[in-house]
């Protein structure tokens, strides 16, 4: 028996199934590359308000340094929520604090801040929260995302 010539098929083209896995792949590929793109911006973000929070810790304590008597006096103890001194200031702490608070509220989204001595000891907190910058980041019990840094020195 003679084996009949059979011509080779020659490919005609790429299925539509391949090339809807083509454009899967690479819109994959696209998600990954945007999404990595929006965290780092994120990220970024995260650390310059980070950046701030430290500056803004090491720029009151620099101020107290200036006036370490009154420092050592409590004149530039405050609580968190507590008002800033308003109006003329009357003395240099009462001025630190106004432009301390100025800053923290100017820089920081819902900035605030705290100072406690306990001796020549001090311990500054400033808060802030990151519910626009993070709002993946688990919410307190009145939904904010408060940060904190805490910044422990001796005059």
């Amino acid at each position: 028996m003679e084996f009949a010539m059979l011509k080779p098929k020659h490919a005609a083209g790429f299925s539509l199934i391949e090339v809807l896995v083509a454009l899967l792949v690479t819109a994959v590929g696209v998600m990954g590359t945007v999404a990595t793109h929006l965290n780092t911006i994120k990220f970024n973000k995260t650390s310059e308000v980070r950046s701030h929070a430290t500056m803004l810790a090491y720029e009151i304590t620099d101020r107290m340094r200036a006036n370490r008597n009154a420092a050592l006096s409590g004149n530039y103890d405050i609580s968190i929520g507590a008002d800033a001194p308003t109006g003329t200031a009357n003395t240099i702490a009462q001025a630190d604090l106004q432009n301390w608070f100025t800053a923290l509220t100017a820089r920081l989204s819902l900035g605030d801040g705290a100072i406690a001595s306990n001796g020549n000891v001090f311990t500054i907190t400033v808060q802030w929260d990151e519910n626009r910058i993070s709002s993946s980041r688990q919410a307190d019990a009145n939904g904010d995302h408060l940060q904190s840094f805490v910044f422990v020195t001796e005059l």
